[in-house]
């Protein structure tokens, strides 16, 4: 059922879809400037299910690129590596022959740990970043489409980070707890800040999940960078329909 939608609100609609559709803002103001007072079939509730499901979309294929086996591993842009301040003390165990046949195994195996862990820890952001988008208001999407580059993505961030560190921890702690490092990295890394006067991250659960999230949030902008040049894919109706009546009105 349609409603007759007041000049504000046809703009309102047109902005939110414009925004996804154009790079540039003079290219919507001029567009907005322009509107005429007839809506052509597209409503408010679907203009405002467009934008999510185009969000939705940008998650899914962002928490999907990391999560897959080796996303993180083989990813030279999110490879997890031990912390920054002992990785003069890993190449040269690494460049010693004997030190690297005793240790060089073993590092292999952690570092191989924190990455499965994080690409495992994927799967949690799924429900979590759909049911912020679900929930979000009409004023929340007025500030991701007036917010300029990144505004979804710190929406998400807001609104999400907290749940995601309490769902991605547990996954990566049984990740590690499989080569047993959790109680040797704290007594040694505490030694090390002691003797070093460093700041190593001592809780090597707390390290991997935050750089899980750093390259999940990372890859999200990417996605939504995509969504604002060049919308997703459209495979839905809905997706068709709402990108289409923005398109007809460039």
């Amino acid at each position: 059922m349609y409603y007759k939608l007041s000049i504000a609100m046809k703009k309102y609609i047109l902005f939110i879809l414009l925004s996804f559709t154009l790079t540039s803002c003079d290219e919507i103001l001029d567009v907005l400037a322009s509107a005429g007072t007839t809506t052509s079939g597209i409503s408010q509730s679907e203009a405002s299910s467009g934008l999510k499901q185009a969000l939705e979309f940008g998650v899914n294929s962002g928490t999907s690129f990391l999560g897959k086996t080796d996303g993180f591993l083989k990813n030279n842009a999110y490879k997890i590596l031990l912390p920054q301040d002992i990785q003069s003390a890993v190449s040269k165990i690494k460049g010693n022959p004997i030190t690297n046949r005793l240790a060089g195994p073993y590092l292999d195996k952690l570092i191989t740990s924190m990455n499965r862990g994080a690409e495992n820890a994927m799967v949690e952001a799924k429900p979590i970043f759909v049911n912020a988008i679900k929930s979000m208001s009409i004023s929340d999407a007025i500030s991701i489409v007036t917010g300029g580059d990144g505004a979804a993505t710190r929406y998400l961030q807001k609104a999400t980070s907290n749940q995601l560190k309490e769902k991605f921890y547990p996954v990566i702690e049984t990740s590690l707890e499989k080569v047993k490092v959790n109680e040797p990295w704290t007594k040694v890394s505490s030694a090390y800040n002691t003797v070093m006067g460093k700041q190593v991250q001592t809780d090597l659960n707390e390290y991997v999940t935050g750089k899980a999230m750093s390259a999940l949030f990372t890859q999200i902008k990417i996605e939504e960078d995509k969504i604002r040049s060049n919308p997703v894919s459209r495979t839905t109706d809905l997706l068709k329909k709402v990108f289409a009546y923005a398109d007809g009105q460039k």
